[in-house]
Order: C-alpha cells, then sequence, then structure tokens
C-alpha cells in the first residue's frame, strides 16, 4: 500500500466523519439559535398580547433563552461525540447547591412572579401588607417598594407579601368610612342625630346612595355611641374622614352636645364620730 494511500484511509476513517460532525454541529447551533430565536419572539409576543409587566416579559425572556442556548450546546457537544451525561449531571448538582443556597430569595423571586402575574395591587395604590402601609412605588422581581404617608421609602420582600394579608385601599372605586362619634346621656338623640345628619347632606362628597348610616350603637359606660357610615369616593376617603369629624365637633359645641370621657364618680361614706 502505497503512501498516498495510507493517507487517504486515514482521511477517510478519521478526518471525514470528524469534519461531518463538526459541520452537523455547527448546523444543530445555528439553525437551533435561529429556532430559538423565534420561538422567544412568539412568547413575548404572547405575553405582550396579555399585558403582563415589562420586566416580568424580559425576565422571561431571559431565562428561555438561557434554557434553550444550554440545550442547543449540549445538542451541539453530543453530536461531537463528546458524552454529556456528566455534563447534565454537573448542571443538575449546582442547579441544587444554587437553588439551596438561594432558598429565600427564589421564595421572593416565586412570590414576586405571582404578583406581577395575579396583580392583587399596581403601582399607585395604597395597600397594607406584611405589617406597613402605604402607597405602591414599584413591583420588582425580588421585592415591593412602598412610600409611606410621611414620605418614607419602605422595601418589603415578595415572600412576606404574598404569604400574608393584602389589604387594597384602592381596589374599589368607592369606600365606607365608619367613625363613632358619643354624646353624653343628658344631651338629646334626636338633635345630636339630626346634626350629624345635616353635615353628612350638606357635603357633595357624601353618596346618597347608599344612604349614609346614622345609628345608636352602644350604651357606653360614659356615652351613648353613634356609628355613621357614609359612602364616598376612595380618592375622597381620607378628606370626608377628616373634615366630617372636625365639623360634628364643631356643631356639637355650638348646640351644647357634649362628647365625654371616661369618668369616674367616687362616693365617701362618712361614718358617725
Amino acid at each position: 500500500m502505497t503512501e498516498s494511500a495510507n493517507v487517504q484511509e486515514l482521511i477517510n476513517l478519521y478526518v471525514v466523519p470528524w469534519a461531518i460532525n463538526i459541520a452537523m454541529a455547527i448546523a444543530i447551533f445555528v439553525i437551533g439559535r435561529w429556532i430559538a430565536g423565534v420561538l422567544l419572539n412568539v412568547v413575548d409576543k404572547m405575553l405582550n398580547k396579555a399585558k403582563m409587566d415589562s420586566m416580568l416579559i424580559s425576565f422571561v425572556h431571559s431565562i428561555l433563552n438561557a434554557l434553550l442556548l444550554l440545550f442547543i450546546i449540549i445538542a451541539a457537544l453530543d453530536q461531537l461525540g463528546v458524552d454529556t451525561t456528566s455534563f447534565i449531571a454537573l448542571i443538575g448538582a449546582a442547579g441544587l447547591a444554587i437553588g439551596l443556597a438561594l432558598q429565600g430569595s427564589l421564595q421572593n423571586f416565586a412570590s414576586g412572579v405571582l404578583l406581577i402575574v395575579f396583580r392583587p395591587f399596581k403601582v399607585g395604590h395604597f395597600i397594607e401588607a406584611a405589617g406597613v402601609s402605604g402607597v405602591v412605588e414599584e413591583i420588582g422581581i425580588f421585592s415591593t417598594r412602598l412610600k409611606t404617608g410621611d414620605n418614607r421609602e419602605i422595601i418589603v420582600p415578595n415572600g412576606a407579601i404574598y404569604d400574608g394579608t393584602i389589604t387594597n385601599n384602592s381596589a374599589r372605586d368607592t369606600r365606607r368610612i365608619d367613625m363613632v362619634f358619643g354624646i353624653g346621656y343628658d344631651d338629646d338623640i334626636r338633635k345630636a342625630k339630626e346634626i350629624m345628619q345635616g353635615i353628612l347632606d350638606a357635603d357633595e362628597r357624601v353618596f346618597k346612595e347608599p344612604a349614609p348610616l346614622i345609628a345608636v350603637a352602644e350604651l357606653a359606660d360614659s356615652s351613648v355611641n353613634f356609628n355613621v357610615r357614609p359612602w364616598v369616593n376612595s380618592a375622597d376617603y381620607w378628606a370626608v374622614l377628616y373634615d366630617v369629624t372636625e365639623k360634628i365637633k364643631l356643631a356639637f359645641d355650638d348646640a351644647g352636645i357634649s362628647i365625654p370621657y371616661p369618668q369616674m364618680d367616687v362616693h365617701l361614706n362618712k361614718s358617725a364620730g
């Protein structure tokens, strides 16, 4: 066998198969990346059509892109004859270790995704959650940022919010104001009700329907307590609460109706000398 024949045989045995495998691996990578791009565009359009949050769309895009790229690389390496079994096992072990190390962060991430998807509140809503309250300024993947009434910033982990009770004070267009006013036992109940009813009727922000409730709720130790419950737009809640409270107090003062405070009468018995 001549030397040229030996070279040709070596080329046929090693070079050609390797060249074919390399070409196939490159083709798998290129075509795989193209298919991944098409899939990512489809997913992005579906999420945008569903009006998902832009931050969530970007995050899902990044995660899917990384997973698809990893799958494509493994497929290309497998075409080259590389044993990918141990590689996959190594990735799984590393993922498990990272998951255990970042357990709290992953919980906050999962809660953030659920908050963005199900939207129990939106930016601009006033909420009470995780023992704090404030206006929502930002809903992030791992935490939510609130602004309090005195302009403080509170950053709350999403896990603490989603695992607890969420009170959304801005979810509904209307709200009921629950107020309690007490008068003395010697004061005129009918007159007090007329005064409170007149103040509510004169306030244009108070709804006529449903009509405000004014009712004697309790005969307390030192006072006769009224429940006063008008309905208003959610945006007017605090303003009406403060205004009505002040007007009722001033009107009671002008009408001579007392707002008693807790007190105790002490009787002394004098023994005969």
